[in-house]
């Protein structure tokens, strides 16, 4: 064994250890930007910007990456809605499916009941309640969720 065999041998390691860590960093780069992303030329660029530029490039694009995966940024989206949701009290009408506030009594649109008023307090109280919450009155027989009649909408 010679000298430039000697020579050779670490450097061909060195060389496939360097090429590894390239080809690692092209990968990680490619399955991080996918997370990210799904606008295709910019995945591309991503990915190009580290094979040709190497640790720089993964520099920059660890820099100008987007802050939030998909799944991250959906995630935050339900959890935004839920809370919307929670605090407008906003509840889904029997009848027709449409949205409709927790204090209406009955459905703006299909004009189903939603709620009986207590006789005591005129707080809106649901159908199925056979006593008032907030001040104690006992009510009749709970009523069915039905279409308003015409007296009760203000039509004779």
């Amino acid at each position: 064994m010679d000298l430039t065999d000697l020579i050779l041998l670490p450097v061909a390691f060195l060389g496939a250890t360097v090429a590894a860590f390239w080809l690692s960093m092209v990968i990680w780069t490619f399955r991080d930007i996918r997370a990210r992303t799904r606008d295709l030329p910019t995945q591309f660029l991503a990915t190009l910007l580290v094979a040709v530029l190497n640790i720089p490039g993964l520099l920059i694009y660890l820099i100008l990456r987007p802050r939030e995966t998909l799944a991250e940024a959906y995630e935050r989206a339900l959890e935004e809605e839920l809370i919307l949701q929670s605090l407008e009290e906003i509840e889904q009408c029997p009848g027709c499916g449409r949205r409709v506030k927790a204090e209406f009594i009955v459905c703006p649109y299909c004009h189903t009941r939603l709620k009986q008023p207590c006789p005591r307090c005129q707080r809106p109280l649901r159908l199925e309640w056979s006593l008032c919450p907030y001040c104690g009155t006992a009510l009749g027989a709970p009523v069915p969720s039905s279409t308003v009649s015409a007296s009760a909408r203000g039509h004779p």
